[in-house]
C-alpha cells in the first residue's frame, strides 16, 4: 500500500474502516457480486450477515441482473453459520437486515426470499440450537416474477413489538403491508395501497425511512407514492395505518440518504434530477 493510500485510509471514519475490513474478510467467500455485508454490534458481540452462492436459476433480474443469492451467511464473533436454499428458491435481495425483532437480546436476519413459482416473501432467520434456520415467513405473493422490498422495521403500532413493513409489487400499484411475527408466520396487521419504494431494474433498495416526531411516541414511515413523485408520511392513527401528510416532488425519488437529515424526525431523499429534499414528520399536519 502506498503512503498516499495509507493517509486516505487514516482519514476514513472508524466505523467505515470497520465496515471495509468486514467486507474484505468475507470477500474470498462466495458472496453476491453486488451484495453488501450487514454488520451489527449488539450486546458486546459483532454480527455480520450476507448472501452467497450466486445463482441464475430465477432470472427475474428485478435488481438489475439475473444473479441472486442461493445461501445466507452469518458470522457471530469468530463463528460462522450458513443456510442454503432449495433449488426452487433464491434470496432476491442485495443485503440482509440484522435486527433484534423479539427482544431476546440476539438479532434476527430479515431477508427477501423468492420462490421460483410463487414470487417473493419476507423470511426471518436466526440461530436455534446453534444452527442458522428459518424462524418465520410471510406468504409468497403467489405468482412467479412478483417481488417485494422492505420499507422499515419498528414498533409502528405501539404494542412493544417490532413489526416489518414492506411494499408488495412496488412496480404494479404497490401495497404497503405491515406484518407481525407470530409463531412461524409473519401475519398481516395492516395494508395501504399505491406506494413504491423501488425503481424496476435498479440496484438501490433504500427509498424509505422510519422517523419519530418529537411529540409522537409512534414512528412514521416516509416513502414514495407509486410513481415516486410524492413522498408520504404514513403512521398509525385512530386504529388505522394511513397517509398523514404528503409532499409533491419535482422528479421521482432515487434514494434515501441515511444520516443527511438536519433534524432527528426528518429524512433526506435524492431525486432523479439530483435535487435533495428533506421531509419531516413534525412538518405534517396530521389533524
Amino acid at each position: 500500500m502506498t503512503v498516499t493510500a495509507c493517509l486516505k485510509l487514516l482519514m476514513l471514519p472508524a466505523v467505515l474502516i470497520g465496515a471495509l475490513a468486514m467486507k474484505d474478510s468475507v470477500a474470498a467467500q462466495d458472496r453476491l457480486p453486488d451484495g453488501d455485508v450487514a454488520t451489527l454490534h449488539h450486546n458486546g458481540t459483532t454480527y455480520a450477515a450476507w448472501y452467497g452462492t450466486p445463482t441464475d436459476r430465477y432470472g427475474h433480474a428485478i435488481l438489475g441482473d439475473g444473479i441472486e443469492g442461493g445461501s445466507l451467511h452469518l458470522k457471530v464473533g469468530g463463528k460462522a453459520y450458513a443456510v442454503s436454499l432449495p433449488q426452487d428458491q433464491v434470496f432476491e435481495d442485495r443485503t440482509p437486515r440484522l435486527i433484534d425483532l423479539n427482544g431476546d437480546g440476539k438479532p434476527e436476519i430479515v431477508t427477501i426470499r423468492a420462490f421460483l413459482s410463487a414470487g417473493a416473501s419476507v423470511a426471518v432467520y436466526g440461530l436455534q440450537d446453534d444452527r442458522l434456520v428459518e424462524l418465520a415467513s410471510s406468504r409468497p405473493i403467489g405468482r412467479t416474477n412478483r417481488w417485494l422490498t422492505v420499507a422499515g422495521i419498528a414498533d409502528y403500532l405501539g404494542t412493544g413489538q417490532k413489526l416489518i413493513a414492506f411494499v408488495e409489487t412496488p412496480h404494479i400499484g404497490g401495497t404497503l403491508l405491515i406484518v407481525r411475527w407470530q409463531g412461524n408466520k409473519l401475519k398481516l396487521t395492516h395494508a395501504l395501497r399505491e406506494f413504491s419504494n423501488h425503481k424496476i431494474g435498479a440496484r438501490e433498495q433504500n427509498l424509505s425511512a422510519t422517523v419519530y416526531a418529537d411529540d409522537q411516541a409512534l414512528p412514521y414511515i416516509i416513502l414514495p407514492s407509486n410513481n415516486r413523485k410524492v413522498l408520504h408520511v404514513v403512521g398509525y392513527k385512530d386504529g388505522k395505518i394511513r397517509s398523514l401528510g404528503q409532499k409533491a416532488l419535482t422528479a421521482p425519488v432515487a434514494r434515501q440518504i441515511p444520516g443527511a437529515e438536519t433534524v432527528s424526525d426528518c429524512a433526506v431523499f435524492e431525486l432523479e434530477n439530483a435535487e435533495r429534499v428533506q421531509i419531516c414528520a413534525s412538518d405534517i399536519n396530521a389533524g
